[in-house]
Formats: structure tokens, sequence, C-alpha cells
């Protein structure tokens, strides 16, 4: 249904009151001219023919004329006095409707703003009397809660406010130790970098004087084994120097003879193979086989296969070492009879070793994945009980 106002509802109320009283006084004239006839209907059955009842018939006839216009005036008046009374009790009682709702609007639209309750006594009826006392005890449990929420917020700013000092004052001690960390960091790679740099030339004289030694005398079972300990220290500090120079270096490609360079590496090894009674069989199905590598980085992928191999082959057998051209590929391999490795995942992890009883920092092999991965050499790993063997892949220069 449509909305009315208030005002166009007195109006059409009006209007309704207006019409049935109009009805009615219709209604009341029209009753009383049919009594005018039929009055007349009467008279004329008893008329006769005579003079003095003619005029007897005129004289009646004029003052039943007279009888129904004052019975229709008298009609019309009361109608219309009827009218003005109900029309004046609706505007008394409309009026004071009004005023109590105008009452309960202004109530309403000051409680917005304020926690004013509404006076019963200025209301007349006594159904808005009891809208009354609901309203206002509306109007106290919303003001309480308002007084709660306030309350509410107010202790959670403050909350807020303490939380706030707390995370910054962690942030502040986060920011220490960050800052602390982060110059033990510093300093620890500062302490790497100065004991790399000078355990280079110890190392270097070490092997330079065993080696004028084994010029000048014959082999000794002792010297070899300082031989050997001091190569595999050299491989030690090849890997922490690169560690700590790969991301502040550049390594340039050059071209390299792959089948040279292994030959070059197993024999600087050969002194530490044949102290753990191993020896080496190097194989190659073509001569001068170039890779475009950077040399650095091709020392540690075969440094740490051939250490590697080593250190787990089993007691005189032979580590064979195998280059081979396939297409635009050149495959080295370096395979001994081993026990089988159980996790070839995890044997290119950091700090992992199969056998804890080994020496080492286990960081040879997760050292040479690293550098296969940057430069796409793809790494294949067989192990048995019967032997082990680590291939890598390297893309063939000009092809």
């Amino acid at each position: 249904m449509r909305s009315v106002t208030i005002k166009q509802a007195n109006v059409f109320t009006t209007i309704f009151i207006l019409f049935f009283t109009i009805v009615f006084a219709d209604l009341l004239i029209r009753e009383n001219y049919h009594d005018y006839e039929r009055a007349l209907y009467s008279d004329m059955l008893l008329e006769k023919s005579s003079e003095e009842f003619a005029s007897h018939h005129v004289q009646r006839e004029k003052k039943l004329k007279t009888l129904l216009i004052k019975n229709t005036i008298a009609i019309a008046t009361l109608a219309f006095i009827l009218f003005a009374i109900m029309l004046g009790f609706y505007k008394i009682f409309n009026t004071l409707i009004q005023r109590d709702m105008q009452a309960f609007l202004d109530f309403f639209k000051s409680t917005a703003q304020s926690d004013n309750c509404l006076n019963p006594n200025a209301i007349f009826f006594t159904e808005f009397k009891k809208m009354v006392g609901y309203a206002n005890e509306m109007v106290a449990t919303i003001s309480e809660q308002k007084k709660d929420l306030q309350e509410l917020n107010l202790l959670l700013e403050d909350k807020v406010k303490a939380k706030t000092s707390d995370l910054l004052e962690t942030n502040k001690k986060l920011l220490k130790e960050k800052r602390f960390s982060e110059e033990i960091l510093q300093a620890q790679k500062e302490f790497l970098r100065y004991t790399i740099h000078e355990t280079n030339t110890p190392l270097s004289v070490m092997l330079t004087s065993i080696e004028l030694l084994n010029m000048k005398n014959e082999k000794s079972r002792h010297l070899s084994k300082i031989e050997a300990a001091a190569k595999n220290i050299f491989n030690i500090y090849d890997d922490l120097s690169y560690l700590v120079k790969k991301d502040q270096v550049e390594y340039p490609r050059v071209a390299i003879d792959i089948g040279n360079y292994v030959t070059s590496r197993i024999d600087f090894f050969s002194e530490v193979a044949e102290l753990s009674k191993l020896s080496f069989k190097y194989t190659a199905n073509i001569e001068e086989i170039f890779i475009y590598f950077n040399e650095t980085k091709l020392q540690r992928i075969v440094d740490n296969t051939i250490t590697n191999a080593i250190k787990y082959t089993l007691a005189d057998e032979i580590i064979s070492v195998n280059i081979e051209g396939q297409g635009g590929f050149v495959e080295l391999s370096v395979s001994s009879k081993s026990k089988e490795i159980q996790d070839k995942e995890k044997v290119f992890d950091a700090y992992y070793r199969e056998e804890e009883n080994r020496d080492g920092f286990g960081i040879g092999l997760r050292l040479v994945k690293s550098i296969c991965e940057e430069e796409g050499v793809s790494i294949h790993l067989d192990s048995s009980n019967a032997i082990t063997t680590f291939r890598y892949r390297f893309k063939m220069m000009g092809r």
C-alpha cells in the first residue's frame, strides 16, 4: 500500500464524512417527498365534485407543499449540523493524536543527540502513555550500552597503545639483534676470507717443499701421507675459497680441453689414492674434447667427485674415470666399487654424509650440484653394491 501523510488522511476522512452526510440527507428528503405524494394521492381518491371540496383540496395542497419545504430545510439543516458536530469531534481527537505523535517524533529526534526521557504527562491517550514507558526504557538501555561501549573503546585504545608500545620495543630489540647478527656474519665472512687467504701460502709452501724433498730423496711413506693430507686440505681450501668469493667474483668461461684437464687432476690426487690403496684408470673415446666452461667451477666438480670416490671406494679397487663424446655433448663419469648409496637425493644436500665416521664437512657434493644447476650440467647417479657411478653431461664447445 502507498503511504499517505496525516494531512492527506484528514482530507480523505472529511470528504468521506461529508459524502455520507449528503447521502443521509438525500434519503430523508426523498422519503419526505414520497410522504407528500402519498398524501396528495389520498386526497384525490376522496375528491368530490363540489366547489367547496375543490377549494379545500387547493388549500390542502398548499399546506403540504409548505410542510414539505419546511421538513426538507429542517432535514438538510440537521444533517449539516450533525456533520459539523462529527467533524468537530474528529478534529479534536485528530489534533490530540497529532500532538501525541509529534511529541514522539520530537522525542526520537532529540534522543539521537541526548539521553532525554519523554514526559508521560505530556501524552493524552493511555496507549501512547504505555509506549512512553517502553521508549524511555529503550533510551535508558541504549544509554547504558553506549557508556559500556565508550568504556570498552577506551580500554581497547589503552590496550592498543600498550601493544603498540610493546611491538615498537620488540622491533627495536629485533633491529639491534639483526644488526648484531649482521655484524657477526660479516665478521665471520671477514675471518673466513682472511683465514683462507692466509692458508694459501703455507699450503703452497708445504706442497712445494714436499715436491723438492721427493726430487732430492727417495719417496718416504710418511712424506707421502703429509702430501696427501696437504692436498686434501688444499681441496677443502679451494671449496671454501669458492664459497666465499662466488657472489663477489665473476667467473668467466674459457675453452678447456676436458681430457687434459681431468688427467691433470688425476695426477694431482694420485698420491692420495695410493695411500688409500687405490688406483686410477682413465679412458676416453675421443681426443681433444673442448668445452666452454669456467676453470674454477670445473675444478670444483672434478676435484670433489674424485676426492669423494677416494673417500668411499673400497681398498685395493680401481677408480675408473671415463670421458665419452655423445653427439653435441661430452660425458664425464667416475665409477668405483663402494657401499651402495642409500639415499641418492640426500647425498647432494649440504652437510649430509652417508657414513658419519668419514672425514669432511659434507659440502663438496652440494657445491657440485649448485654449480651444475647454474651451468646447465646434468647429473646422474647410479649406485649398487657392485658399483657407484657419478655422471656429468657437459655441452661440447661449438655444438
